[in-house]
């Protein structure tokens, strides 16, 4: 009965996977963002720096497929030597980020710019707007109160400088991704440093210091120090420690932002079934080494959230009316209308209504009147379209908020930080090749994932039940374009970077059967022109 739950459950995982997933790279590929030259959805048009770039692949395609001493020389540096050369590109790509903040910082006018101008002066915060904003959405007070801690110890207000602390945090995550990749699997350092490099080098929300950003280095570090405490063959004390560190970081994590906990609730699931498939019990130190982890993790999460929390609540900071808190249920009705995601009109009625519970009666009206509207088979229609929205764009909502700067979106085309903002702003010269490049990425990383695929492993269904979970909430809740899918990029660049050595397994076993259809048809073709001479 064991065996048969177990595959039960993990078949399960893997069916509803490849249904989530595979209309995510359906999407991705169809994307109006992978458009060249004039596109009537953006009205925009890609220059000649994308085709220069198609131009420069498809010559170094053909270069390496024609030329054997090129194609030894491509082998040896991206190869036999990745390592070496994939760090030096992520060190290139690195300076590059440093350039780019230093040269452009412009202020964003949705929630990034309320935190900002919250956190980096009393004044601001006396005033009514900006309290009433922090009544509704008290979720982003830890944030608030972080950035106006870290404001108070260096004297620093400048948007720029959490810019930069932004660009610190996300580089934190990839380092931290990194590690993971190390303890796991050595062999697959080199690709993970290359898909690393490329995401690092199309992310431009390193200039959006918000929740999105900042809590991708905790998610990587617990999922980091799971990885640690699964190492059964290394001494205690490291495994001990990542304990503490996983108990600390997931209860930050949740404080930041609560759904980037989605991978913890998969990671207990994966590790019950794989308790209910183990055969036998654990024995010896290895039961006293888990006990004293799991001891470990309570406590660090416990102390964790205690102090946080009591910091949190006792604030004196700011004044809230808490009572006017906006309820869970108001981003389930907001994600069933237009797009699935936010809903001014909605957003409008919370602020207007006193009390939480004429708020949640209202969002519960709005939630149930859309549902027998769109009928079962109109949800699951309105679903597939959301799924679209949530997962398809590989700028991960770039210029979707309204007013996402508030400066000029029209930048002119003097001077080099000007010529940056020509690839990132709405009325950029070249915001189009942005989308190009940064979709190219995108799909890049998805069809290795698709093609990846192997004997099923314990690692490969954590990471694939974490997605599901994660693109499960955003189909519920408030979503409707991919920024919110940042929080779950640790997944899914862990995940590509584990999946990549079984797709160039796969790869090679369909060009191996096309060789040898090939050669058969070939042979029948000359036995053939034999016999009829």
């Amino acid at each position: 009965m064991k065996n048969y739950f177990y595959r039960f459950s993990h078949t399960t995982i893997s069916v509803i996977w490849w249904i989530l997933f595979g209309l995510t790279l359906v999407f991705a590929v169809t994307s109006p963002n992978i458009i060249l030259g004039d596109n009537a959805t953006f009205g925009t048009s890609t220059t000649m720096l994308t085709t220069s770039l198609i131009i420069a692949i498809v010559a170094v395609v053909i270069l390496n497929a024609t030329y054997p001493r090129i194609h030894r020389w491509f082998v040896t540096v991206f190869v036999t030597r990745q390592l070496w050369t994939a760090s030096g590109l992520l060190a290139l790509v690195v300076i590059g980020q440093i350039i780019f903040v230093t040269f452009v910082h412009p202020v964003s006018g949705f929630d990034a710019g309320m935190l900002h101008y919250a956190a980096t002066s009393a004044k601001h915060v006396q005033e009514v707007g900006v309290t009433a904003y922090y009544s509704l959405n008290q979720n982003n007070m830890p944030i608030m109160l972080l950035m106006h801690w870290l404001s108070e110890v260096t004297g620093q207000t400048s948007w720029q400088f959490f810019d930069y602390l932004t660009l610190l945090f996300v580089d934190l995550s990839a380092i931290f991704n990194l590690v993971s990749v190390w303890v796991v699997r050595r062999q697959a350092l080199g690709i993970a440093l290359y898909l690393h490099a490329a995401w690092l080098a199309v992310f431009p929300s390193i200039i959006m210091p918000y929740t999105d950003a900042w809590g991708l280095p905790l998610v990587s570090f617990y999922l980091c120090c799971y990885f640690v405490m699964r190492q059964t063959d290394w001494s205690p004390l490291p495994r001990l420690i990542a304990a503490v560190g996983f108990g600390i970081s997931v209860t930050l994590t949740y404080f930041m932002k609560p759904s980037s906990i989605i991978p913890v609730i998969a990671i207990v699931i994966i590790e019950g079934l794989g308790a209910l498939h183990r055969h036998g019990p654990l024995k010896g130190p290895r039961v006293f080494i888990v006990v004293a982890m799991l001891i470990l993790i309570v406590e660090s999460a416990g102390f964790t959230y205690h102090y946080t929390n009591r910091a949190i609540q006792d604030q004196t900071y700011i004044r809230l009316d808490k009572s006017r808190a906006i309820p869970a249920i108001h981003f389930m009705a907001m994600g069933v209308y237009g797009s699935g995601g936010y809903s001014e009109k909605q957003a409008i009625q919370m602020a207007v209504l006193p009390t939480e519970q004429q708020k949640t009666d209202y969002s519960i009206r709005m939630l149930t009147r859309r549902l027998k509207q769109l009928g079962p088979m109109g949800y699951v229609s309105f679903l597939i379209k959301k799924q679209r929205n949530n997962t398809a764009d590989g700028t991960f909502g770039w210029l979707k908020e309204g007013n996402f700067f508030r400066e000029n979106q029209k930048p002119s085309n003097r001077g080099f930080s000007n010529w940056l903002k020509n690839f990132i702003y709405l009325y950029g010269r070249h915001i189009a090749d942005f989308r190009y490049v940064a979709q190219l990425w995108w799909i890049t990383l998805l069809v290795i994932i698709a093609i990846g695929t192997g004997p099923r492993r314990q690692l490969t269904q954590l990471l694939r039940l974490s997605l599901i979970g994660g693109f499960l909430f955003l189909l519920a809740f408030e979503g409707g374009r991919s920024r919110y899918l940042i929080q779950y990029l640790p997944c899914l660049l862990l995940l590509s970077s584990f999946s990549f050595e079984r797709a160039v397994i796969n790869v090679r076993r369909v060009a191996d059967w096309y060789h040898r259809k090939l050669a058969k048809a070939i042979a029948a073709d000359e036995a053939k022109s034999t016999a009829d001479d």
